[in-house]
């Protein structure tokens, strides 16, 4: 291949992949992630592209388009505790197919995480193509296992590539339909999923010609069902018409290409008669396409096979030719006694005949046509990766660039920098009641406000609150802790500034005669515990309060310049009924004719 295909490839590889066994006689062989990544590197490959150790996906990351409780299941389900998830089995779907094994949920991180981080690439345009031979896992459903999958990778790279592309392509070359990830799309017109696939009294069952999707994704979902023995020219008789009336009608702007490898000659599971470069052939001819391409991984059950084709096809990716002979490396004994990099075909009946596929590719051909217009999307702002945003030195941002918001947020000081704890408690009327517990500036200000008489976060007694002169006339401050009932109903009107001085020598006076000539005395509430307010109390227990009268508290404090004031400037609260000439008038009305509401008045 010549210099004119060069892409920037993005190679993902973790090598803890290779040590999860799903255990003996599972045909799933994780091992065969460590035997690819042997052959690439003795062949030369690493030269040509750019290897990554990815991070490995997190549950929240995972959860994106898998339940919370499937998610956590997997995350503490083990051998050793098995017995104790014995209903979440069945729920989950984990059994026989689907094993718990040891390391279950870090297995299903490396998967997704190498898939995500890849889409992640692609989406910034660091890479034109992205592979992940530990991805591909199409058949996990949003709930439960299914196929040997349990977290669906493909699912998540392409919800992570949606946030950036408008239309997204998905073509599936497993031999099994890719049904995960065609439900997880059925009914959006931004995915796009093609798989060809066995049909018939084959797993899992689905991928008929007429499963075309609904709603806005009608027509959305493409399959071509195909019978056992297809052969390398037929399979690209009947692929590339389709791939390319795709690309022409729907022009996606990333293709996510599942490169199973049960659709080989040989396999143990599956039943098409594709040589290696047959195989290939699919990966090249989407590479000429010249769009971003994410390359995963999938089924693949006889290791050896699976091993050279991944190994060939990364070297389609990078645009190298790899020679037959196999190099020296580390598992060279599974590949005896030929040593050569080639899988051929069989010689098993191909019972795909012309007339059958003919019909098939007319059907899909004319429910391709209602896709001839592109859906499109309308631009709106993409979130920043906050996994690279976060690890940005300012520094080394270009200055003429602007910051990403992530940086910009964290220079501005959050509005609630300097409260108190959250656990401080809040009284109903609006004032907050301080625990003791501050923090930094805020203790500064409670110290400096209590050397002025004024303390913030707490319920101050109405005993003790003080008007300065300044509010004389102005709107008489609420006062929320006690009010003093009165013999009979008073009126509730506000004071005139004309006359509210008039009021000033008669406020304590008529306090004391209030409380004097009430034997109702409202129960004072204690500025920390408000739970003694929470019920109405019965009638039996009206009138029997414990309030002191008004001249045995102290009556000094509050927020003037002089802390001292006499108590023949406390602000008036009710005037006496006797006298039934003004009194102040809060915010919360209360009918001093009820004593009930006196009782529990704010």
């Amino acid at each position: 291949m010549d210099s004119q295909w060069k892409r920037r490839v993005a190679y993902f590889y973790d090598p803890d992949v290779g040590n999860y066994h799903y255990g003996a006689g599972h045909p799933m062989k994780p091992h065969r992630i460590r035997m690819t990544h042997s052959l690439v590197m003795n062949y030369g490959l690493y030269k040509d592209m750019s290897i990554f150790r990815a991070t490995p996906a997190n549950k929240v990351e995972m959860s994106q388009f898998h339940t919370d409780e499937y998610i956590d299941f997997l995350h503490r389900v083990s051998p050793e505790t098995l017995q104790l998830h014995a209903r979440e089995q069945g729920k989950f779907n984990v059994g026989d197919d689907c094993p718990v094994f040891d390391g279950l949920f870090e297995y299903c991180s490396l998967s997704a995480g190498g898939s995500m981080e890849g889409a992640g690439r692609l989406s910034r345009g660091l890479s034109d193509i992205c592979v992940n031979w530990a991805g591909g896992l199409h058949h996990a459903k949003k709930s439960e296992a299914s196929g040997f999958c349990y977290v669906n990778d493909i699912v998540l790279a392409i919800l992570e590539l949606l946030r950036h592309f408008p239309r997204v392509l998905y073509i599936d070359i497993d031999v099994h339909h890719g049904d995960g990830v065609e439900e997880a799309f059925y009914t959006t017109d931004r995915v796009m999923t093609v798989s060809f696939h066995k049909y018939g009294e084959f797993f899992p069952g689905t991928g008929e010609l007429r499963d075309v999707g609904v709603s806005k994704g009608k027509y959305y979902s493409v399959n071509f069902p195909l019978r056992s023995g297809i052969d390398d020219d037929t399979y690209q008789r009947v692929f590339e018409p389709v791939i390319q009336h795709v690309m022409d009608w729907y022009r996606p702007s990333v293709v996510v290409l599942q490169c199973g490898t049960d659709s080989l000659a040989g396999d143990k599971l599956g039943c098409f008669n594709l040589s290696m470069k047959g195989h290939a052939k699919c990966v090249e001819f989407v590479r000429k396409l010249n769009v971003p391409t994410l390359l995963l991984g999938g089924g693949g059950y006889t290791i050896r096979n699976v091993s050279r084709a991944w190994t060939y096809e990364t070297g389609v990716a990078v645009g190298k030719h790899l020679g037959p002979e196999l190099p020296m490396n580390d598992y060279i004994e599974y590949f005896g006694p030929e040593y050569t990099l080639d899988v051929p075909s069989s010689n098993i009946r191909n019972d795909n005949s012309r007339e059958y596929l003919d019909r098939i590719m007319t059907q899909v051909l004319e429910n391709l046509e209602h896709t001839r217009f592109a859906p499109s999307v309308q631009m709106q702002h993409v979130p920043g990766d906050s996994h690279l945003e976060d690890n940005m030195d300012e520094d080394e941002v270009d200055k003429d660039e602007r910051l990403p918001q992530s940086m910009l947020d964290n220079r501005v000081v959050p509005e609630n920098e300097y409260e108190d704890d959250a656990d401080d408690q809040h009284d109903p009327t609006g004032y907050r009641i301080n625990t003791g517990q501050t923090n930094g500036r805020a203790a500064e200000e409670v110290d400096h406000k209590e050397n002025m008489g004024v303390t913030e976060g707490s319920v101050t007694p109405a005993s003790k609150v003080t008007l300065p002169s300044s509010t004389v006339g102005d709107q008489v401050p609420e006062v929320k802790d006690t009010i003093v009932p009165t013999e009979g109903q008073a009126k509730e009107t506000p004071i005139p500034e004309s006359e509210a001085s008039q009021t000033l020598n008669q406020s304590v006076e008529s306090s004391e005669n209030a409380v004097a000539h009430s034997d109702a005395a409202t129960t004072s509430r204690s500025p920390v515990d408000q739970s003694t307010t929470s019920a109405l109390p019965t009638d039996a227990a009206k009138g029997q309060g414990d309030a002191k009268p008004v001249d045995e508290q102290n009556v000094t404090g509050g927020p003037s310049n002089d802390p001292g004031k006499p108590a023949d400037q406390v602000a008036p609260m009710v005037t006496d009924t006797e006298s039934n000439d003004y009194e102040m008038k809060p915010k919360n009305e209360v009918d001093t004719s009820d004593t009930t509401a006196m009782d529990t008045a704010p």
